[in-house]
């Protein structure tokens, strides 16, 4: 990544007016770090009118750091005008904010939009009130987030950062109180806590934006705002956490790696960026190494749930099922009551696979009980049931169940016509798994199960052609049982056979 930053650097030398390259060299400038190629590309991409959407973003953040408002609100009303026009609100609120106007920051931060402006005006209303010396209104608005937002330690330290810098430093303490590793080390940390101003709010809104984005399709986007947010406040670690992720999606590990090193082993961040570092590892395909370091996360005395389902998730995703359920087991025992059903669901679905169903099935039903309208459970239980012929009636009344929950689930289709089939209806079995194959043209599961059915209902011809879709998804084992399908059908004497 940083050769090829270099030779785009180079060939928009000799080409400087060339649209073509300084596309490239500004996402490669992005992505490897330098800043000064991409800030060069934009210029020539601006020149032309045909600078990207998050090009605003970067202008805004140079400058804020540089104290030029006018220029920052000329990069807002930028966004207003694009795809991004969701980050426009909130940037604008602390723009606001910092010309000492927090009425209209409040009045930016109070958007009525769909649900994501909804979410991000919300959180960051409660932290200008904050920010703006209404404690005790502000309190009351983090408050009512952390409802929604338990698992988003980011905006719980962002909010005590703003009621330290407040001088409300009790306050503070008591909104990092819990067993949380990096809440206890953010309260020994506290300081001084943050001014609060555009550098502080838009640098954690926009890590917030870029790690609800990192996905492989929005990688590149969610690369712009991590490094943004750095730009704004160089020091928080957030930001090189959402990059790191958004980095390993596009596949530059190294990179990732490297923005990882630099968190310090003193910041309150470094837990979650050794969990990032196991993440980064796992997408690059080291997967020992991977398993490695959260083994290592969570073996320590402070280890949490969460350090355990991630290991139990890797182990998992390399099938080592027994020793994933194990792991599971430990992360339900940390998190004590009331138990997590998807965590129920994860332990037990690890038992089923590592054939260990007689520990599996209490476990699951376990899932089922502690949330009894979630489909996904319902699903898991009954299918697992069913493949066993065990609990035919019970196992098709979950399932019945969970369609009527997700009647536009189409595992669950497969799942219940499937059950109809092991019931003997295969006419009532058919819609439903012809619905869910033709959606799911390339799952060798569904296809077979639509194959099955249709040479119980005579229509042999279109079973074979289903088996051979069967066919491109299957390991070597189902391969050979496939193959049979298509030279000898199904037997006459087993209406319905176990697969």
């Amino acid at each position: 990544m940083d050769a090829a930053a270099r030779y785009y650097a180079l060939a928009l030398a000799a080409r400087p007016g060339s649209e073509v390259v300084a596309i490239r060299a500004y996402r490669e400038g992005l992505a490897s770090g330098d800043l000064a190629l991409a800030r060069k590309s934009l210029a020539v991409l601006s020149r032309a009118g045909v600078a990207p959407p998050d090009a605003a973003v970067l202008e805004f953040a140079d400058a804020v750091v540089a104290r030029q408002p006018d220029r920052a609100s000329g990069a807002v009303e930028t966004l207003g005008e694009g795809p991004l026009d969701f980050l426009q609100p909130v940037l604008a609120a602390w723009l606001a904010l910092d010309r000492g106007d927090p009425a209209a920051a409040l009045q930016f931060a109070s958007r009525e939009g769909d649900a994501l402006d909804r979410r991000y005006a919300s959180e960051n209303h409660a932290l200008i009130l904050l920010a703006s010396g209404r404690a005790a209104e502000g309190l009351a608005a983090v408050q009512a987030q952390l409802g929604t937002l338990q698992e988003d330690l980011q905006f719980r330290l962002a909010a005590a950062a703003l009621l330290a810098g407040k001088g409300k430093r009790d306050a503070a303490r008591a909104l990092l109180a819990g067993e949380d590793p990096v809440l206890a080390l953010y309260r020994q940390r506290l300081g001084r806590g943050a001014k609060g101003d555009a550098r502080f709010g838009a640098s954690r809104f926009l890590t917030r934006v870029a790690k609800d984005l990192a996905s492989e399709e929005t990688a590149s986007l969610a690369i712009a705002l991590a490094r943004a947010a750095l730009v704004l406040d160089p020091r928080y670690d957030g930001a090189r956490i959402a990059l790191a992720d958004a980095l390993s999606l596009e596949g530059a590990d190294a990179k990732a790696h490297q923005a990882l090193a630099a968190i310090s082993a003193g910041s309150p961040f470094a837990r979650e960026g050794r969990a990032a570092e196991a993440t980064v590892l796992a997408r690059a395909g080291e997967e020992d190494a991977a398993i490695a370091a959260a083994t290592a996360l969570s073996s320590g005395s402070d280890s949490s749930g969460e350090d355990a389902r991630r290991l139990g998730d890797l182990l998992a995703e390399e099938s080592r099922f027994g020793e994933a359920a194990a792991a599971y087991a430990t992360a339900l025992d940390r998190e004590g009551e009331p138990q997590d059903w998807a965590l129920l669901l994860q332990r037990g679905a690890a038992l089923e696979q590592a054939g260990r169903w007689d520990e599996a099935l209490p476990v699951l039903r376990r899932a089922v009980e502690v949330a009894p309208a979630e489909p996904l459970a319902l699903n898991y239980l009954g299918y697992a049931q069913v493949e066993r012929n065990e609990n035919l009636p019970g196992a098709i009344a979950m399932l019945e169940q969970a369609r009527q929950l997700a009647p536009e689930d189409l595992n669950i289709a497969d799942s219940l016509g499937w059950a109809y089939y092991r019931q003997g209806n295969a006419a009532r079995a058919l819609p439903l798994l012809e619905q869910a194959a033709r959606a799911n043209e390339v799952s060798g599961t569904v296809q077979e199960h639509l194959g099955d059915v249709l040479w119980r209902l005579g229509r042999r011809y279109e079973a074979r052609y289903a088996w051979s879709a069967a066919r491109l998804d299957a390991d070597p084992a189902k391969d050979a049982q496939l193959a049979e399908k298509l030279l000898q059908g199904l037997p006459a004497a087993s209406a319905s056979p176990r697969q």
